[in-house]
């Protein structure tokens, strides 16, 4: 169950929050800097989502962005640094900077935002619906 681009790569699926506003903006300026569709969505609260993570046992993983790529689940700051590195501009060379860091040290930084996101952003009441234009790039 990988969908695949219009290469027949494997696509990477994101599993990000659907009710937090900053995992909104993130997924919007994802689609805006991957024009080639390498990365499909879907939110951590949806079927698909759920079963995506039931199917890598992390079904715990609920407050963590999630990355499937190439048969691998990626949490935290390695799922963002590796969505970093497929974004067109200077994205994949700002992820392989901050790459250098050890793990324990990044996710630090991506725990203290993860903790206040919605404090600082605030949370919607219904997860995000994608409009007809990008609704190929999500998962149901």
């Amino acid at each position: 169950m990988k969908p695949t681009h219009a290469s027949g790569e494997p696509a990477s699926i994101l599993l990000f929050d659907g009710v937090c506003h900053l995992c909104h903006g993130a997924v919007q300026f994802i689609l805006q800097r991957d024009p080639k569709g390498r990365i499909h969505f879907a939110s951590l609260q949806s079927e698909k989502g759920r079963e995506l993570l039931a199917a890598f046992h992390h079904e715990n993983h609920l407050q963590s962005v999630v990355l499937i790529e190439n048969g691998t689940l990626y949490t935290k700051s390695d799922a963002i640094l590796r969505v970093g590195r497929k974004l067109r501009g200077g994205w994949p060379a700002l992820s392989f900077v901050a790459g250098l860091l050890p793990r324990s040290v990044r996710d630090i930084g991506y725990d203290f935002i993860a903790r206040n996101r919605y404090r600082w952003m605030g949370k919607a009441e219904h997860c995000m619906l994608p409009t007809p234009d990008i609704r190929s790039r999500f998962l149901e």
